[in-house]
């Protein structure tokens, strides 16, 4: 089987990563690219070919209306005589209507109930994969047919994390009491996302206020992000903008704190403090994972907010429950893409 991987954001190489390597055993798998944030650089990190097909249109909506038809057609393009059988992509709008144009099965998955791309994805898709938590009304305002929806376990980041962590070093506590600051891993908010309604460069009071009392990792999303974080005034800050896996972040890590999703998640289900900052209306996932007590989410987090919560704060064991689940996703997930 010949098995095409649409990578359309940085995330989505760690979520689809041990997959493509267990399906390559067997299989043969064809992947491409946006041009996003650290999406190339996290490829190479894992040893992937690849192709960039297309790029990226920024934050203005009418420039990704008008940028999801035209990838598609470049993406038909580049696969015309490649034979696919399966198509397979996380919120890569564009993915499906190559698909469709294409004639291949294609499953599409999402947990953004607020991304507008979701309407043409949904449309193609043949099988819609979500979250468990994902409100079935949502989707179905974004024109995704019932009969093709299926809900796995967990939430998406549990897909990977799951495996991640058996690779992650079980006690890291004795090295984190040896260093003289505590470490803090700060992600900005994704200002080219459609479904991003929030302030900009809101955190940087917040990092200001901890730099000098902590070790501050700022993790930009692309090049702009991290020239704005090099300015003088944040001299102190390693501002890392390369690629930077989940399992270098994590046992450094004494306090996460995101603007955004995916590492927000990340970084809760392995245990480690974290306070979500995000400035928009929070998703399903998200909600089911403050819920639980995962994470907090404070919009108006300021530094002396952030140090007294990361002197209380302790790291915990990883979440045994959405690890299993999300197990229990990744074989759910692979079994559809081999049509088991």
């Amino acid at each position: 089987m010949k098995i095409w991987f649409d990578i359309a954001n940085s995330p989505h190489v760690n979520m689809f990563a041990a997959m493509i390597r267990d399906l390559e055993r067997e299989h043969e798998v064809v992947i491409t690219c946006r041009p996003l944030a650290n999406t190339a650089d996290l490829l190479d990190l894992h040893g992937f070919r690849y192709t960039v097909v297309g790029v990226h249109y920024g934050g203005r909506l009418s420039a990704k209306l008008f940028g999801v038809p035209v990838r598609a057609v470049q993406l038909r393009r580049h696969l015309a005589e490649s034979r696919i059988d399966v198509a397979v992509s996380q919120s890569s709008f564009a993915a499906p209507v190559a698909s469709r144009l294409l004639g291949v099965r294609c499953i599409y998955m999402n947990d953004n109930e607020h991304a507008m791309g979701n309407v043409p994805a949904f449309i193609c898709a043949d099988r819609i994969m979500v979250p468990e938590f994902l409100g079935m009304e949502k989707l179905k305002r974004q024109c995704a047919n019932p009969a093709k929806v299926l809900r796995y376990p967990g939430v998406k980041e549990g897909i990977y994390l799951w495996e991640l962590d058996a690779r992650l070093p079980k006690d890291a506590t004795g090295a984190r009491r040896t260093r003289a600051r505590k470490a803090v891993y700060i992600r900005p908010e994704p200002w080219t996302a459609q479904y991003y309604k929030g302030s900009r460069n809101f955190l940087d009071g917040l990092i200001l206020g901890m730099k000098d009392r902590t070790d501050v990792t700022l993790l930009p999303r692309g090049g702009e992000q991290g020239t704005h974080y090099r300015d003088p005034r944040f001299a102190g800050v390693r501002v890392v903008d390369t690629a930077l896996d989940i399992a270098d972040i994590a046992p450094d890590c004494d306090l996460f704190i995101g603007a955004g999703g995916t590492m927000t998640r990340e970084m809760a289900v392995l245990g480690i403090p974290t306070i979500s900052v995000y400035q928009d209306e929070l998703l399903d996932v998200d909600r089911y994972l403050l819920r639980t007590g995962a994470f907090v989410h404070n919009p108006g987090l300021g530094a002396r907010e952030a140090l007294d919560y990361l002197d209380s704060a302790s790291i915990r064991p990883p979440d045994r429950e959405l690890l299993a689940k999300g197990k229990a996703a990744y074989e759910l997930v692979k079994a559809t893409i081999l049509g088991d």
